[in-house]
């Protein structure tokens, strides 16, 4: 027996022994390591969207109807193999429809590698986070902001597949100065830049057309009692409330009215479109006028859709089709920019491209505004709100 060798497991089989472990643990290493970096890549190859809106405090109705449309949207096009072939990885980002909030909700989609934002849905919320959006390249369609300020400050990543202020206070005011001259008419409004730009270019309107108004007022949004302005109204004797706000207000400011004993009928805008509006204001709600796009349930692009999601339990109410289009429109000018890059992405949106959504066919100006009228006038009766 040559020296060195053992059949009993010596000192060169023990040492051929550990090679052989060493070379198995050097390949599992090399497979686990070469499965994390698929796995990697694969959490790469996705597009990181993100939906915000107010989905806890006074406006949470809202929040609900951005996240379902969101949600539907991605549901479907993930279905049907996702944009360029990757899936969309959709995050909610909750902003308390208060502008601090906002922020720091933008800051997270920011900062988890967001590049794409449906949301969110309080212009005072929307105006201040584009700026940090537009810092981090970061493209966003706000399916409900109306001020005008959103899209007039020449930024290539605000867009809106709503109408603007301007446009709804002018179809506001046309209406009450074709049906109420002559009337008492009092303006209100909660401060915000919606609910102020809102009541703000309603006046103009009705100004213009030969009906001034008896009271302007400015009420605290969040506020239970409004009594003291009520009784206001009614040494006025009101005969139409134009209220620009949204619907906790607006519900309560007709239950009191109504308290008094007034009849006074209350107008306003696309901030009272959920059925927790006839829930506050209770039966005196009857006889409610509105402003709002033209109901996108009815349109025949949405029959599909809305279907799904009424078969669901789903009512898609207010801006829920709104911001299942703004995902649409994302992913289509995605495939026409066959990019996803928010940069070129929003060139394709501002080249005047059209685009087929739930909404019908939508194609956007260079300020990021859709190009057609998109206000009606409504009437609120038995709990729900039809065009007049």
């Amino acid at each position: 027996m040559r020296r060195g060798v053992s059949l009993g497991g010596g000192p060169v089989f023990r040492s051929r022994t550990k090679g052989r472990d060493l070379m198995k643990k050097l390949l599992m290493a090399s497979l686990a390591l070469g499965a994390s970096l698929l796995l990697a890549a694969e959490a790469q190859a996705q597009v990181k969207m993100g939906v915000g809106g107010p989905m806890t405090g006074a406006n949470a109705a809202f929040g609900a109807q951005l996240k379902t449309g969101a949600e539907q949207a991605v549901a479907d096009i993930n279905a049907a193999g996702g944009i360029l072939g990757q899936k969309i990885q959709l995050s909610v980002g909750d902003d308390g429809g208060k502008p601090e909030q906002g922020k720091s909700a933008a800051n997270k989609f920011i900062s988890d590698g967001v590049k794409f934002v449906v949301g969110h849905f309080n212009s005072g919320v929307s105006i201040p986070t584009s700026q940090d959006y537009e810092e981090a390249g970061v493209l966003q369609i706000s399916p409900a902001s109306t001020n005008p300020t959103f899209t007039e400050r020449k930024m290539w990543n605000t867009f809106r597949t709503c109408g603007r202020d301007d446009q709804q206070g002018a179809v506001a005011g046309a209406y009450i100065v074709k049906n109420f001259k002559g009337k008492k008419v009092a303006i209100v409004h909660d401060k915000t830049p919606y609910g102020k730009g809102l009541a703000d270019e309603t006046q103009k309107t009705i100004n213009k057309g030969g009906v001034k108004e008896v009271l302007y007022e400015g009420i605290n949004p969040g506020e239970k009692d409004y009594s003291a302005l009520v009784s206001k109204l009614k040494a006025n004797g009101v005969d139409l409330l134009y209220y620009g706000g949204l619907h906790p207000e607006a519900g309560l400011l007709v239950r009191q009215m109504r308290d008094q004993g007034m009849k006074t009928v209350l107008f306003s805008g696309d901030g009272i479109t959920d059925k927790e509006y006839w829930t506050i204001a209770g039966p005196g709600a009857e006889g409610t006028l509105m402003t709002f796009g033209p109901d996108p349930r009815n349109n025949p692009a949405a029959k599909d859709i809305v279907a799904a999601f009424k078969a669901k339990g789903v009512d898609p109410e207010g801006y829920v089709l709104y911001s299942y289009a703004a995902v649409q429109v994302m992913k289509q000018a995605a495939e026409a920019a066959k990019s996803l890059d928010p940069k070129k992405v929003a060139a394709e949106i501002h080249s005047g491209k059209t685009f087929n959504t739930v909404l019908g066919p939508l194609s956007f100006d260079k300020k990021g505004d859709i190009t057609k009228l998109d206000y009606v006038v409504y009437v609120w009766k038995d709990g729900a709100y039809t065009q007049l």
